[in-house]
């Protein structure tokens, strides 16, 4: 039979706290060389906290899963592994669909036995409760500001005063576009833009289209 691939992941928060990712690896060597495991690599992002939304070890070890060149992924705890409930769902469920097992060395969470897959829909579970908290929360949030009058989404964009712009222009047209943007504080696209349609004749000199005739 042909050895398990395994590999190991290690994180540690902080560089300079007295924390070392060989804290977590040494004891999973000793337990990969007890199962008789062969370790294929070893990931460590070290100094990067578990609330970063990239960490480049992490993202390497998956696409390894990815690309079926693992059977097993070994770590020192759950917390190590997932920074939230929720990404660590996605990750355990993403790799199951790969048909790469999952161990938690600490949590003695091994998601390659019956009692290990038990855990994992416990730990689902938990996930989509915490989901449809957060949304009851957040709609409760909302349905209370409305009740108080306030305004929900963006703030409406103000329409356009094409005339104000004319009306600047008109008063020194040896003046800049920049210059007539500041004065009237505009984007200055939208008074470039609005000077060009004058300027072409499509709106007058009160801001309203004209409609031209074509024969």
């Amino acid at each position: 039979m042909e050895k398990v691939r395994a590999a190991l992941y290690a994180r540690c928060s902080t560089i300079d706290k007295g924390q070392d990712p060989e804290l977590q690896l040494s004891p999973l060597r000793e337990y990969c060389q007890r199962r008789d495991f062969t370790i294929t690599g070893e990931y460590i992002d070290n100094g990067i906290s578990g609330t970063k939304e990239r960490r480049p070890q992490l993202d390497m070890l998956m696409d390894a899963a990815r690309k079926r060149t693992i059977d097993l992924v070994i770590v020192w705890k759950l917390d190590r592994f997932g920074r939230s409930l929720k990404q660590l769902v996605n990750a355990l469920e993403e790799l199951s669909s790969l048909d790469v097992g999952f161990i938690s060395y600490q949590d003695n969470l091994d998601l390659t036995t019956a009692q290990g897959r038990l855990m994992f829909h416990i730990i689902g579970s938990m996930a989509e409760f915490e989901r449809e908290l957060i949304r009851e929360r957040v709609k409760a949030g909302l349905d209370n500001a409305r009740r108080k009058g306030r305004r929900l989404g963006r703030k409406p964009i103000p329409p356009i005063d094409h005339k104000k712009i004319i009306d600047v222009y008109l008063s020194d047209k040896s003046q800049s576009i920049r210059n007539i943007a500041k004065k009237i504080n505009m984007n200055y696209g939208t008074v470039n833009k609005t000077l060009s349609f004058f300027r072409d004749g499509k709106i007058d000199n009160e801001g309203f289209p004209v409609h031209q005739l074509h024969c």
